[in-house]
């Protein structure tokens, strides 16, 4: 880990740990960022040690959107050179959230102050959210006369329903945490200063579940929108099945019937 990475990355026991690194710019998206997501998420799948990720944000800020000082310097280039700026930018992005979205293990966004534009993306490309309760909120893309990227379209309407998701992106409008927890954008509200812990304290119950099972799980839900019902019940089947005949089953079992928690293999 070298302190002026775009990410942080953190390794303790099973829970690995992303902690965007931009403080400055309160943590604003930029290439070097893109691609050190890229990196980390490829690795991430790759190590069969971790089995919880979080998500997080130095400073004063989760992630306050792309970097504003990169589009400014963007409007110096003819409309062609922006359009292959902007399509590497987002095509690395991209890989980034669809890497993150397909790691077999549970990732947890733990969010504070600003959490903007792309960094409304990542949090809903994360499979559980802490929010503290400065978090403030805002899908922004259209402030700035951009669509938006980074899979938001895809998960904002999943979470809030089409009408809030299409009010939540054209208006660009900011809402509180409050609202962000109505909305089942996030799972929690913590006080500021006990988000780390509140986060961790989920981390470690997770880590201590059984990991094929939540892989499975993760993997269900994640396909159960483009799935009749009919292919869901099989998938959900076949995934049982195949959960029926491992180690952590027997130890879940004999754990319920011993009346002590379990201790599923690591």
């Amino acid at each position: 880990m070298v302190a002026d990475d775009p990410i942080l990355f953190q390794v303790h026991g099973a829970i690995a740990r992303m902690t965007l690194n931009r403080p400055k710019v309160m943590n604003a998206l930029d290439g070097a960022m893109a691609d050190r997501l890229v990196a980390l998420v490829r690795d991430i799948a790759g190590d069969r040690s971790i089995r919880v990720l979080v998500v997080a944000g130095a400073g004063d800020a989760f992630m306050a959107g792309g970097d504003i000082g990169l589009f400014k310097q963007a409007l110096t280039l003819s409309g062609a050179e922006r359009r292959n700026l902007f399509n590497s930018l987002v095509e690395r992005v991209h890989a980034g959230i669809l890497g993150l979205r397909q790691l077999p293990l549970p990732v947890i966004a733990s969010v504070h102050g600003a959490v903007a534009g792309f960094g409304m993306s990542l949090m809903m490309a994360c499979d559980l959210a802490v929010a503290a309760d400065n978090s403030y909120f805002t899908l922004a893309y259209s402030n700035i006369g951009l669509s938006p990227d980074g899979g938001s379209t895809f998960f904002l309407p999943r979470h809030v329903g089409s009408k809030k998701a299409m009010e939540i992106a054209l208006t660009g409008e900011r809402f509180d945490a409050a609202t962000a927890l109505g909305l089942g954008l996030v799972n929690e509200i913590a006080a500021p200063e006990g988000l780390a812990a509140r986060v961790t304290e989920m981390a470690e119950r997770l880590a201590r579940g059984p990991a094929q099972a939540l892989a499975a799980t993760k993997r269900l839900i994640d396909q159960s929108a483009q799935n009749s019902l009919e292919a869901q019940l099989d998938a959900e089947r076949e995934s049982l099945v195949r959960a029926a005949a491992t180690t952590d089953f027997a130890e879940g079992v004999e754990a319920f019937l011993a009346r002590r928690p379990p201790r599923f293999r690591h």
